[in-house]
């Protein structure tokens, strides 16, 4: 659909993305971004996105300005082939061995592991002083600010972690700034916090992988569809310190989500109960895409593989995965939640059989 041309008759549901962050892992959420702006039946009203996940949100609003669902399509395989590109001089490559045995990891890549090792002795601002980072310019040479803001057609919300309050900031359309999206994607123990008016931002996947809550206040569609890169669930203790420190990053991602999760379905029991209105309130449907098995078995590492030959094949492990969904789920759009809340939520359970207390008077 081109600019300007409103949501023609062709369609007929309309669904709200939130994308996870996960470094080069985020080419899985490209598959599944150009398999969702593929499906003509479907309008994308809105996208909330962190760190990988911000990056493909602007571009995709600034390839839906130049040319609707086709351009957001092009203007994604655009932005990761140019991604390759720029990884193409780093020093952090697969071995020989791991290239012939199928292997993305990087595990055993010497660049990778000075980095690792380094990472964990002295902070960025001893390692980097002048703040470098190589995903800065693609994003500054790539996208156009002043596109992104004027794609008034699709919503987009990006986070970022407050630094000094450890509360998340979101970043609106309007707002957005190539400092945003760094903000977004900003690991701390490899880059210097970025500054916005004064105030330090780190990812915002501490405070919010991705945040849902823009999209309960600012539109008006009830379906949000997760499109999950970091498992939730991963058998098993991990022994190796590189393996521990991989699983406590997941875990501490992915405790912002479950924390909207549990509202979202802790405000839906409210309202069937009738202890909440309707009118101050809405029901939420909450749908999930994840890589499944394929994604859960690949190492930490591997988010740091720019190789276009693993970009492009988390791109259709990706596509297949959406292509999937919409097949069975595609109906349930605008009807039903597909994601069974109470599955993904802590043993703790939630809150969904509960009625809150009375507050106790004070005597």
């Amino acid at each position: 659909m081109a600019k300007g041309q409103g949501r023609g008759p062709q369609h007929t549901k309309s669904i709200n993305l939130a994308l996870q962050g996960g470094g080069a892992h985020g080419a899985f959420t490209w598959g599944v971004l150009d398999r969702m702006f593929e499906e003509d039946p479907l309008w994308i009203e809105a996208i909330s996105g962190t760190s990988a996940g911000a990056m493909n949100a602007v571009v995709a609003a600034q390839g839906m300005y130049d040319n609707g669902a086709a351009g957001a399509r092009e203007a994604l395989h655009d932005f990761w082939s140019e991604v390759s590109r720029a990884g193409r001089g780093s020093p952090i490559q697969r071995t020989p061995f791991d290239v012939a045995w199928g292997n993305w990891s990087l595990d055993n890549a010497p660049g990778y592991l000075m980095l690792d090792m380094m990472s964990r002795l002295a902070s960025p601002y001893d390692m980097n002083p002048f703040g470098l980072n190589p995903l800065r310019d693609v994003v500054k040479n790539f996208v156009d600010f002043e596109k992104v803001s004027g794609e008034d057609d699709m919503g987009v919300f990006l986070s970022a972690t407050n630094v000094e309050t450890g509360q998340p900031r979101v970043f609106h359309r309007h707002e957005i700034t190539l400092d945003v999206v760094m903000a977004s994607a900003c690991l701390p123990f490899m880059f210097q916090a970025v500054e916005i008016d004064g105030v330090p931002y780190w990812d915002g996947g501490y405070v919010g992988n991705p945040v849902l809550f823009p999209f309960i206040d600012h539109s008006p569609c009830a379906d949000i569809l997760i499109v999950q890169i970091n498992p939730m669930e991963r058998k098993g203790t991990p022994r190796a310190a590189r393996d521990i420190l991989n699983r406590v990053n997941e875990i501490t991602f992915n405790a912002s989500l479950l924390s909207d999760l549990r509202t979202i379905d802790f405000v839906d029991q409210m309202i069937e109960q009738g202890h909440l209105s309707t009118d101050d309130y809405r029901q939420m449907r909450v749908h999930m895409i994840d890589g499944a098995v394929e994604m859960l078995n690949l190492t930490a590492s591997s988010k740091l593989n720019a190789e276009w030959a693993f970009l492009t094949h988390l791109r259709d492990i990706g596509r297949g995965a959406a292509d999937r969904w919409l097949k069975t789920h595609f109906d349930d759009i605008d009807n039903r939640s597909t994601l069974d809340l109470r599955s993904v939520l802590p043993v703790m359970g939630s809150p969904r059989n509960r009625v809150p207390e009375a507050p106790k008077t004070q005597t």
